[in-house]
């Protein structure tokens, strides 16, 4: 289970191919080898209302929330994590010019005893 949840501002819109980012962001979490193909979700979600520091219109925001389950050391998980935000920074350089636009990326682990799941794309991608 690796699940990434993009949350943006709606001004967005237009400046953000958001299916592409969604593309980006899973390839380069299965380019790290930790995750099985399986399992990765990435998935974005606009936000109509939000306030940005001194709320001017042009203020806009990426949010990115990365929940994996437990099994990876410490370094893995920020190299994982580095390699997330370096691949997304890198493909958002055009706003971080317009001294209006903030990222950012949290990584969460999951407790196994309170997460329930069943998958049935893993025997397909797993050959079984």
């Amino acid at each position: 289970m690796p699940h990434m949840a993009i949350e943006y501002s709606a001004n967005l819109d237009a400046k953000v191919d958001m299916g592409e980012l969604c593309a980006l962001v899973s390839r380069t979490i299965l380019e790290t080898g930790l995750f099985e193909p399986g399992a990765v979700r990435v998935r974005a979600f606009r936000a109509e209302a939000y306030a940005i520091a001194d709320r001017l219109p042009e203020n806009g925001f990426i949010d990115m929330n990365f929940r994996i389950g437990k099994g990876r050391s410490a370094a893995e998980k920020k190299s994982a994590g580095e390699a997330i935000f370096a691949a997304v920074t890198d493909h958002l350089a055009s706003l971080f010019a317009t001294q209006h636009f903030a990222l950012s990326l949290e990584i969460r682990e999951i407790d196994a005893e309170l997460s329930w799941k069943k998958n049935a794309i893993h025997p397909r991608l797993r050959g079984k």
